[in-house]
């Protein structure tokens, strides 16, 4: 038995060793660093057990929206083949599509997804990138604080502040170290945000077929309402420096009543070393005055590199990585919210995420910020209005009125 044994082992091996060897393609995928990669890794392992042909590493980098921008921005305008496909913020595929760096899908049919990602992935009509996950900016609220003095959600930023003062006044010394509100005022993508939240609730929008489409008004009274809350003492005094991450980390130390934040806190404030788990809620942002609640969309997609070596195999890759048996696992294992409606009432999801049965009705009426191949520049315009607003450098007013004006010369 035993020779038998090393004779077919032989034998395997001299077949083995005769069968030709099956041509390798090697493929380099760009994840965000805080999108979890060790779990992005086993849905790889998976492909590459289906595909034997085809091996594909992890490049990660960046903590931020534009951390990872500066790099991939290198990479791309450098035509550097390292990279094949690329996991880019939803505010990119526009961007990256028009500078000639990422490849279009063509046919490829976007219907499956949650229409919010179907519209920020398409550009004149071309699929330019798929959905990697989805998000939206969330109202996250103490439950138990709301609870002990039986306040009802608030819908508008009147009521919230009207709230976060009765706490404040409710628990008197043990209040002193309990913010009213957090949110991103430092001159980062998350002030961006800040600024469109209360704006597109008044019903008006930044952007309309590529031209700018600014009310001044409206503008002001969106950035007099944050600086509102700093000189009311509902939100910290240096604001205009707390960025994504701070407003995170003071909620899950019990020092904020209400945050303006990404789905990715979730998972931190239910942790083991969270002094909230257990007492958080999320919501839909409210709105100013009597218009309508608007949350912020935010997301990933997968491009493909205009310059892979492998551009076939890079789009079956993303395709794959896109899909919803990997967007299921995502949810189930990283918290990722899906790009697939039907999932967030998927049994194995909500067993593992219960909160995710509030959070769809968030993402599927989220707004995209502009989607313009200038967004960098809209961008940088608005978040540094914000935060000067924000630390007293200039009034609502005069700062809506440089903003228009800034605007104007990048979207006419």
């Amino acid at each position: 038995m035993r020779m038998h044994t090393l004779i077919c082992a032989a034998l395997g091996a001299c077949v083995m060793a005769a069968t030709p060897a099956l041509a390798e393609t090697k493929l380099k995928i760009f994840v965000s660093s805080q999108h979890q990669p060790d779990v992005w890794r086993k849905m790889l392992d998976a492909y590459e057990a289906q595909n034997p042909d085809v091996t594909v590493t992890i490049e990660t980098g960046g903590n931020t929206s534009d951390a990872q921008a500066q790099y991939l921005n290198t990479v791309m305008s450098a035509k550097d083949p390292n990279l094949d496909v690329l996991m880019l913020d939803v505010i990119r595929p526009a961007q990256y599509a028009a500078a000639g760096w990422t490849m279009h899908f063509p046919d490829k049919d976007m219907s499956a997804y949650l229409p919010t990602y179907a519209e920020a992935n398409t550009v004149n009509g071309e699929t330019v990138a798929l959905p990697a996950f989805a998000d939206a900016m969330f109202l996250y609220y103490r439950k138990d604080l709301l609870d002990k003095y039986g306040i009802t959600l608030p819908k508008t930023w009147e009521e919230l502040a009207a709230a976060a003062k009765t706490v404040s006044d409710g628990e008197g010394a043990a209040a002193a170290d309990l913010q009213g509100l957090s949110f991103q005022g430092k001159a980062i993508e998350g002030a961006v945000c800040t600024f469109l939240l209360p704006y597109w609730s008044q019903g008006k929008q930044l952007v309309s077929d590529g031209k700018l489409d600014f009310d001044k008004e409206a503008a002001t009274r969106s950035l007099a309402l944050w600086k509102s809350f700093v000189d009311e003492g509902i939100a910290k005094k240096n604001i205009s420096e707390v960025a994504t991450d701070d407003t995170r980390k003071e909620f899950q130390a019990g020092k904020v009543l209400f945050a303006v934040n990404w789905s990715y806190a979730w998972k931190h404030f239910q942790g083991p070393d969270s002094a909230v788990a257990g007492k958080v809620g999320v919501a839909r942002l409210p709105a100013l005055g009597g218009g309508e609640q608007s949350t912020c969309l935010g997301g990933w997609e997968f491009g493909v590199s205009a310059y892979s070596e492998h551009p076939e195999e890079a789009k079956r890759l993303a395709e794959y990585l896109s899909g919803p048996d990997v967007s299921k696992y995502m949810a189930v294992n990283g918290s990722l919210l899906p790009t697939y409606a039907g999932l967030y009432t998927d049994a194995d999801v909500t067993a593992a995420a219960p909160w995710l049965a509030d959070a769809l009705p968030v993402v599927e009426t989220a707004r995209a910020r502009p989607v313009t191949p200038r967004y960098n520049e809209v961008s940088e315009i608005i978040r540094t209005t914000v935060n000067s607003v924000l630390a007293g450098v200039k009034s609502p007013e005069d700062g809506a009125a440089e903003m228009e004006s800034r605007l104007r010369r990048v979207l006419r």
